[in-house]
């Protein structure tokens, strides 16, 4: 297998994870909205989020797309699911004094422990991705 298709093996998984949760933010507007504004932190950044992490998400999504930005949405995808990571890791540990969540759909069915898992895995995809993308382009 060359290089070019182990690089998107990868970036297939996460436009599907992409582009369902954002997507999904979108289309449960409010409710997403809502649950950023249950966050930890002040309601000014919970607005500028509402409309930052979807459109974010999606543009990961498009970067991960064709092979010349795919580079750019793998090193994207390792530093917001890095900060997702550690936000959930924060809530599984008892950092915070009241549990909110903005997770998509299935993800917010999920346990903190499995949420914190599935993330890590998505990380470990994206370095897999960024090693083949980056070693195909020296």
């Amino acid at each position: 297998m060359e290089n070019t298709e182990k690089s998107a093996i990868p970036s297939i998984l996460l436009i599907l994870l992409w582009t369902y949760t954002g997507i999904d933010k979108i289309l449960h507007w409010q409710d997403s909205r809502k649950a950023f504004h249950n966050q930890t932190f002040p309601a000014e950044l919970a607005e500028v989020l509402a409309y930052a992490v979807p459109t974010i998400e999606l543009l990961i999504a498009l970067l991960l797309l064709f092979s010349v930005s795919r580079w750019w949405g793998y090193l994207s995808s390792i530093l917001l699911l890095t900060v997702f990571t550690t936000y959930v890791g924060l809530i599984w540990v008892g950092a915070f004094p009241r549990v909110p969540c903005n997770c998509a759909g299935v993800l917010e069915s999920l346990g903190w422990k499995a949420h914190f898992w599935l993330n890590s895995g998505m990380i470990g995809i994206s370095i897999i991705g960024l090693y083949f993308t980056k070693k195909r382009n020296p």
